[in-house]
């Protein structure tokens, strides 16, 4: 399998992961959507960043990095939601720089 499938594979896994609470939360379809799309690019994106460090390093900064404008964004509406945002974004961050170090190379 290639290294694009394999990187979008684990960014479906990881949007599914992030998209079930938002789902148990009532949260619109557009918000779920947006995540998920989020996760399966940032699944490429990681894959193929060039960054000095582990894997799980190089996505947590990545996805922190790309988690920003979201967490600002939808914090106008709803500010308690800013730390789960990063929080989601460090845990799943460091699961897909993780996997996409191990398994697309």
């Amino acid at each position: 399998m290639s290294r694009l499938l394999i990187s979008i594979l684990i960014g479906t896994i990881a949007g599914v992961v992030d998209v079930v609470p938002m789902l148990a939360q009532k949260l619109s379809k557009r918000a779920c959507l947006s995540a998920f799309v989020h996760w399966i690019v940032l699944g490429v994106v990681i894959s193929y960043v060039q960054l000095a460090m582990p894997g799980w390093a190089k996505g947590i900064v990545m996805a922190v990095l790309a988690g920003l404008p979201v967490a600002i964004l939808v914090s106008e509406k709803d500010p308690k939601s800013t730390l789960p945002i990063m929080i989601m974004s460090v845990v799943l961050g460091a699961a897909v720089g993780f996997a996409t170090a191990r398994y697309a190379h």
